[in-house]
């Protein structure tokens, strides 16, 4: 088992959400905050667990259900899941969607490129009527 303390440093946000999620991904099923506290090394107070969990669910990243009278947490997304998020949610906030995702796509080295291209072509990723090529390629 991975010992997750990180010593008595504060921590940002999702660093905190990384550990929690983290924690959560190692239960063999659904997790109750105190197990979550007790995983991270008891180094976090239990309503700074509870507020975490909270917030991701409220992100999607991990759902809940009524355990007695408190609830049981599963993770509903790993630490790639909840960065895509993020990103979706910076993007979502930008009024130029468009340049926001061309700067982006521009400042990409080689491989990240080369592996953008590889997953937009399995997916299928296309305008209508695309048939899965890129956006531009073969258009008149």
């Amino acid at each position: 088992m991975a010992d997750h303390r990180q010593g008595s440093r504060r921590r940002g946000q999702g660093e905190l959400e990384a550990l929690v999620l983290s924690a959560l991904a190692e239960a063999d099923g659904p997790a109750t905050a105190g197990w979550v506290q007790e995983r991270l090394g008891g180094d976090l107070a239990y309503t700074t667990v509870i507020t975490i969990l909270t917030r991701l669910l409220a992100k999607g990243a991990v759902t809940r259900e009524r355990a007695g009278r408190s609830f049981a947490w599963t993770s509903a997304s790993d630490q790639a899941g909840l960065a895509a998020h993020r990103m979706r949610r910076v993007l979502d906030a930008e009024s130029d969607r468009e340049a926001v995702l061309a700067s982006f796509v521009t400042g990409l080295g080689p491989d990240d490129e080369r592996l953008l291209r590889e997953l937009l072509g399995q997916t299928g990723v296309a305008e209508p009527g695309g048939a899965g090529r890129p956006r531009g390629e073969g258009e008149d």
